[in-house]
């Protein structure tokens, strides 16, 4: 009798597991955005302020499938809500593509999305995409509230708790991205016994501050020009990176100390 129970048994277990895996790999295909967990997990920031002399950049969007992998490559497409996204398309990135494969054999692919570091205002404020997954011939997309990603960009920097220890009271983003792109270090630690090293390292800022034109001429792999502002003019000069010439900086000459200063976000000298 008890070989007879758990021989129905066996066979209820196995129906059961045959079912499971039915409705496992027999599901619709859907696709989904994938994103970290969190109270924002369908949004991703990103900036440009420790790269500004980069034009652009890509964000990858990692896209899923639930349901059956196939044999055969397979398409969907995505679209930007343009009525609830404040970047604009061409000044802030690329235009998406018009269709995306998930790959034969693979159950996830990314999206590319192309991010233009061109707008000056991006220093000052952040800009967002809303981008929406489609359904296609091949996929559905089941769960609505898994095909949307946000992605907010800018190329703000934030005033760091060292930065008064080692660079005085002073602040301005324009004076941060110069120390960026002087020293390569995006930070300073705020211990007393790494002081040499620190001090080292503001003292090659102020050296760039104090002769711009010997910084560039030294400095040629760094792909930084001064070009004048008017024809003909040394009152002041343009200072770019030949790899993304729309984000200037100003540097104007003070007649009165006949010294060249840096101009901040906010007009006043670089000092």
């Amino acid at each position: 009798m008890k070989a007879y129970i758990y021989l129905i048994m066996t066979v209820l277990f196995l129906a059961s597991c045959e079912k499971a895996e039915e409705l496992k790999y027999s599901h619709s295909a859907n696709i989904f955005f994938q994103f970290n967990s969190g109270a924002d997990r369908d949004s991703m920031v990103y900036t440009f302020a420790y790269r500004p002399t980069i034009p652009q950049d890509t964000v990858w969007l990692l896209v899923r499938l639930t349901g059956t992998r196939t044999a055969t490559d397979r398409y969907f497409t995505a679209r930007i809500e343009k009525d609830s996204s404040t970047a604009q398309e061409g000044l802030h990135y690329e235009p998406l593509k018009e269709q995306y494969a998930i790959p034969a054999d693979r159950g996830w692919t990314y999206i590319p999305f192309v991010v233009y570091n061109k707008d000056k205002q991006l220093e000052n404020r952040s800009v967002s995409a809303i981008i929406k997954l489609n359904p296609s011939e091949d996929f559905g997309i089941e769960n609505p509230s898994i095909i949307r990603a946000k992605v907010v960009f800018s190329s703000k920097l934030e005033k760091p708790s060292w930065w008064d220890m080692w660079l005085g009271g002073y602040y301005s983003r324009t004076k941060h991205e110069l120390f960026i792109l002087t020293t390569g270090r995006t930070s300073l630690t705020t211990a007393g016994l790494d002081a040499p090293m620190n001090l080292y390292f503001t003292g090659i800022l102020t050296t760039m501050l104090n002769n711009p034109f010997n910084w560039v001429q030294k400095n040629p792999a760094k792909g930084y020009v001064l070009t004048p502002v008017n024809e003909g003019s040394t009152d002041s000069y343009y200072f770019y990176n030949t790899a993304n010439p729309a984000r200037k900086m100003l540097l104007r000459k003070n007649n009165q100390i006949n010294k060249y200063f840096f101009i901040d976000e906010n007009g006043q000298e670089v000092n």
